[in-house]
Protein backbone atom coordinates (compact mmCIF):
# COMPACT_ATOMS: atom_id res chain seq x y z
CA UNK A 1 0.00 0.00 0.00
CA UNK A 2 1.59 3.15 -0.68
CA UNK A 3 2.62 5.52 1.54
CA UNK A 4 0.08 8.37 0.64
CA UNK A 5 -2.70 6.32 1.15
CA UNK A 6 -1.61 5.02 4.53
CA UNK A 7 -1.18 8.40 5.32
CA UNK A 8 -4.80 9.23 3.88
CA UNK A 9 -5.96 6.42 6.25
CA UNK A 10 -4.37 7.32 9.22
CA UNK A 11 -5.44 11.18 8.78
CA UNK A 12 -9.34 9.81 8.37
CA UNK A 13 -9.18 7.97 11.54
CA UNK A 14 -7.88 10.85 13.33
CA UNK A 15 -10.14 13.12 12.10
CA UNK A 16 -12.96 10.71 13.30
CA UNK A 17 -11.73 10.59 16.05
CA UNK A 18 -11.26 15.02 16.55
CA UNK A 19 -15.19 14.88 15.42
CA UNK A 20 -16.17 12.08 17.71
CA UNK A 21 -14.63 14.72 20.81
CA UNK A 22 -15.30 18.14 19.16
CA UNK A 23 -18.80 17.59 18.21
CA UNK A 24 -20.07 13.86 19.81
CA UNK A 25 -19.28 14.66 23.58
CA UNK A 26 -20.35 18.39 23.21
CA UNK A 27 -23.95 17.44 21.62
CA UNK A 28 -24.07 15.08 24.76
CA UNK A 29 -22.72 17.30 27.77
CA UNK A 30 -26.06 18.23 28.99
CA UNK A 31 -26.39 13.84 29.81
CA UNK A 32 -22.94 14.25 31.80
CA UNK A 33 -24.35 16.02 34.40
CA UNK A 34 -22.44 14.54 37.61
CA UNK A 35 -19.88 16.15 40.05
CA UNK A 36 -16.34 15.52 39.45
CA UNK A 37 -13.95 17.02 41.81
CA UNK A 38 -16.52 19.86 42.27
CA UNK A 39 -17.41 21.07 39.16
CA UNK A 40 -19.94 19.38 36.41
CA UNK A 41 -18.02 16.46 34.26
CA UNK A 42 -19.16 18.58 31.56
CA UNK A 43 -17.08 21.29 32.08
CA UNK A 44 -13.71 19.28 32.64
CA UNK A 45 -14.48 17.03 29.51
CA UNK A 46 -15.37 20.51 27.55
CA UNK A 47 -11.99 22.34 29.05
CA UNK A 48 -9.60 19.71 29.98
CA UNK A 49 -10.51 15.75 28.34
CA UNK A 50 -10.71 17.42 25.00
CA UNK A 51 -7.28 19.24 24.84
CA UNK A 52 -5.74 15.98 25.94
CA UNK A 53 -7.45 14.37 22.99
CA UNK A 54 -6.48 16.79 20.62
CA UNK A 55 -2.58 15.92 22.26
CA UNK A 56 -2.90 12.36 22.23
CA UNK A 57 -4.42 12.96 18.30
CA UNK A 58 -0.66 15.29 17.40
CA UNK A 59 1.40 12.16 19.15
CA UNK A 60 -0.36 9.37 17.79
CA UNK A 61 -0.05 11.28 14.42
CA UNK A 62 3.95 11.83 14.84
CA UNK A 63 4.66 8.36 16.14
CA UNK A 64 2.81 5.97 13.00
CA UNK A 65 4.57 8.50 10.36
CA UNK A 66 7.63 7.93 12.22
CA UNK A 67 7.31 4.19 12.11
CA UNK A 68 6.07 4.61 8.59
CA UNK A 69 8.75 6.73 7.20
CA UNK A 70 11.31 4.16 8.66
CA UNK A 71 9.63 1.35 7.15
CA UNK A 72 9.85 2.71 3.93
CA UNK A 73 13.25 4.02 4.13
CA UNK A 74 14.22 0.58 4.94
CA UNK A 75 12.04 -1.16 2.05
CA UNK A 76 14.22 1.23 -0.05
CA UNK A 77 18.02 0.33 0.96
Amino acid sequence: MGYWRRNGRLIGALLAVWFGVTFGVAFFARELDFDFFGAPFSFWVASQGALVVYLLIVVVYNWRMDALDAELEAREH
